[in-house]
């Protein structure tokens, strides 16, 4: 079986799609294949499918969704296969499980490259890193589940990977602002400034970046509007190690020419106090 979260829900078994096309079982396989090998509690299930407003038939509702799953199950594994629906789909005291190996979910695949590249990261070993994160967000193929109705539970779990998918980004554009590859992430900088307004973080990236091409004014620019953005929505202003970024660019500070020293920090803390 492959299943893939990241993006459109896809799940496969022998080239055959195993995907619902109602939108409450879609719901109950996504968030059985975000735990594969792990009980899911019926009552999880039911909040992520009615919330707290359950219907009466609430349980034999979701077991008839649980055997339409098996059914898909069954008829894309084929009468030769060894096993049956039933122990992929299992049933155990008070939930359902997954019974696939992790790596059968492109989620599981992508935690261990960014687990990895972050390893590296804290290392030194930048080449490794670089090559470790790019490869996990490679996986994404668009807003996680993003033709799939969330409930409760996964709307969690979509919040979570996107902020994942944030930071991995950010740790990856640190690694090549040290790799020296400051231009060809201009404009890849200027689309994420532009998605994130009010994110400093990689306000800061766009800043380095911009600096070290030869484009002062524009990295100045940069913090210009986004303190006037932070002034006039929040009523606030960058944080230190913003402002601190801002005054060193103002007096081309050597420091800034080269990559972060031994200290394995992110672009924003290179001016941390």
């Amino acid at each position: 079986m492959k299943i893939q979260i990241l993006g459109p829900l896809s799940a496969e078994v022998n080239g055959g799609s195993i995907v619902p096309t109602a939108g409450k079982p879609c719901q109950i396989l996504a968030l059985l294949a975000l735990y594969p090998g792990r009980v899911m509690p019926v009552p999880t299930l039911m909040e992520e499918i009615w919330g707290t407003d359950l219907p009466q038939s609430a349980l034999t509702t979701l077991q008839t969704y649980i055997l339409q799953l098996r059914r898909r199950l069954g008829t894309a594994m084929g009468p030769g296969a060894p096993g049956s629906a039933k122990d992929i789909l299992a049933t155990r005291h008070g939930g359902y499980l997954l019974q696939i190996p992790p790596e059968s979910v492109d989620v599981h695949t992508y935690e261990t490259l960014v687990a990895g590249g972050q390893n590296a990261f804290d290392e030194g070993d930048d080449e490794t890193a670089a090559d470790l994160l790019r490869r996990a967000l490679a996986l994404w193929q668009g807003p996680a589940l993003v033709d799939v109705r969330v409930g409760p539970i996964l709307d969690i779990e979509v919040l979570r990977l996107a902020e994942s998918r944030l930071v991995t980004t950010e740790r990856r554009i640190d690694v090549d602002l040290r790799l020296g590859r400051h231009t060809e992430l201009l404009a890849e900088l200027a689309e994420l400034i532009a998605r994130h307004p009010q994110h400093e973080g990689l306000h800061s990236q766009a800043m380095v970046a911009l600096y070290r091409s030869g484009r002062q004014a524009k990295a100045l620019d940069v913090f210009r509007r986004l303190r006037t953005r932070l002034v006039d929505e929040l009523g606030v202003e960058p944080s230190q190690q913003l402002q601190r970024l801002h005054q060193a660019m103002l007096k081309v500070d050597p420091a800034l020419d080269v990559a972060a020293g031994p200290r394995r920090s992110s672009t924003f803390d290179l001016y941390a106090a």
